[in-house]
């Protein structure tokens, strides 16, 4: 019993970790004989990990069609970002929080994991909430950008100068300016919801191109 549940906690952890890295895309099956074999595990852990997965949101229980991260609808991808953008915001209003946070003295997340832009938005997102030191938010705000993230992969290069936007959105939060980074993430938000019919149009036609 012990070690059926470690393997599903092992399980769990890596699917997820793969749904924030780009391995797994909007649309894909996830089949649990596959990730058994690949995990040397029954199914049982398995079934039970990713059946953690979608009571989180981050995986669709189709029934007979089996399980599958994520196809957005128009509406259900214009409300995520609407959530995601109310959430900051309301991690940005609790000053008193973030206000007493110094400067990172130039540790910027615009330089860090890498280069990769869809993982410092994860990061620079998440850390804005945790500033807050509001776990409720920022469990939320995590949920949030574990449910963007599959998307965020699918839809590279549809954003021009993301490297530059994410860079300044950035350096409002690295200098506190709290205003300014307010207005940069309802801009951030408007500009994806704007291309809200283009970014599912994309996920779908690359869903059907690996079907």
């Amino acid at each position: 019993m012990r070690a059926n549940h470690s393997k599903s906690a092992l399980v769990y952890r890596q699917v997820r970790r793969g749904l924030r890295s780009g391995l797994y895309l909007p649309g894909q099956r996830i089949d649990p004989g596959t990730l058994a074999a690949e995990f040397n595990t029954s199914p049982t852990p398995v079934r039970s990990a990713l059946y953690r997965l979608v009571g989180e949101g981050l995986i669709d229980d189709h029934a007979r069609n089996g399980l599958h991260v994520p196809l957005l609808t128009e509406v259900a991808l214009r409300e995520l970002y609407d959530w995601m953008e109310r959430l900051l915001l309301m991690a940005c209003d609790m000053r008193g929080d973030l206000g007493g946070i110094p400067a990172a003295n130039g540790n910027d997340i615009a330089s860090s994991n890498g280069g990769d832009t869809i993982k410092r938005t994860w990061t620079l997102f998440d850390a804005i909430a945790a500033a807050t030191a509001f776990r409720p938010l920022h469990q939320a705000v995590k949920q949030a950008n574990d449910r963007l993230a599959p998307v965020r992969w699918a839809k590279r290069g549809l954003i021009d100068h993301a490297d530059d936007e994410l860079a300044e959105l950035d350096g409002h939060w690295q200098s506190r300016d709290i205003p300014a980074l307010k207005a940069g993430l309802r801009d951030y938000h408007a500009r994806r919801k704007l291309l809200v019919p283009r970014i599912v149009a994309l996920l779908v036609d690359r869903r059907d191109q690996h079907t």
